[in-house]
């Protein structure tokens, strides 16, 4: 953390931990909102998501098999408290226009200590 001189206290930048999961076809998708976001460092990996359908009415599921697959991403970042705010915006707004069952996730974990 870095910290800023005032005359009477110390101001710590106070960052935090994004954790944004959505399926494989939002990629590129995140990586425009993050930007818009300035958050302009970011690690992501494809993952295999999982979800348990068996609670399902056998109407929805399909393919009748317990659990799904699901091709994914996992974006990491460490951001500015104040970028965090415009990400959720543009996240909630993305999810209110979709037609499907899948959204962009995104969780946000105060970080407490940081080199």
């Amino acid at each position: 953390m870095k910290k800023q001189k005032t005359k009477k206290t110390l101001i710590f930048n106070k960052m935090k931990l994004l954790v944004i999961t959505a399926i494989k076809e939002f990629e590129n998708e995140i990586k425009l909102q993050l930007k818009k976001a300035n958050v302009k460092t970011f690690s992501f990996r494809e993952v295999t998501g999982y979800r348990d359908s068996t609670e399902d009415a056998v109407e929805s599921n399909w393919f009748s098999s317990e659990m799904n697959q699901t091709e994914s991403v996992v974006f990491f970042a460490f951001v500015k408290a104040e970028n965090v705010d415009m990400l959720f915006k543009l996240v909630n707004e993305f999810n209110e226009h979709q037609k499907t069952l899948s959204h962009i996730h995104v969780a946000v974990l105060n970080i407490e200590k940081s080199n």
